[in-house]
């Protein structure tokens, strides 16, 4: 697994919200750039839509409550790319996806110092695919496990 370079982290917050507040809405999009391997986070009330390219290789999170208890809802787009580059795009979100966890939980690292309960939340990845063979809700573990 590839560790974050933190100085390749770049971390804006939108209006409304602030290193700690609020929970709910608190969503994060997390985009990059091939050619640097800059990391850019954005972290508002809603995605950063304007952040988003046509590739949709980001990766999208945010706070829910279910059953009273908070969770980390992340959402990527494997796709609808036929059989071939589904499996590649699949691939490389698992490979990619603890640095981009450890990037946003880093990112907001005084907003998970302010709510510790936080770090022990579950994290559900959705990996969204037309081909039912990538399309999957899985657990991956907590914040805790990402720092």
């Amino acid at each position: 697994m590839k560790k974050l370079n933190p100085e390749k982290l770049h971390v804006e917050f939108r209006q409304g919200v602030t290193p700690t507040k609020p929970i709910i809405p608190r969503r994060y999009t997390l985009t990059h750039s091939d050619i640097t391997a800059e990391l850019f986070l954005t972290i508002g009330k809603k995605y950063a839509h304007d952040k988003i390219n046509k590739m949709r290789d980001e990766v999208l999170a945010q706070w829910h409550i279910c059953n009273g208890q908070l969770f980390l809802y992340v959402y990527v787009y494997v796709g609808d790319f036929g059989p071939v580059m589904s499996y590649i795009r699949n691939m490389i979100f698992r490979r990619e996806l603890p640095l981009a966890l450890e990037a946003i939980i880093y990112g907001d690292r005084e907003f998970f110092n302010a709510h510790p309960k936080l770090n022990n939340a579950p994290i559900w990845i959705h990996f969204d695919s037309s081909d039912p063979r990538y399309n999957r809700f899985e657990y991956w573990a907590t914040p805790n496990d990402y720092k």
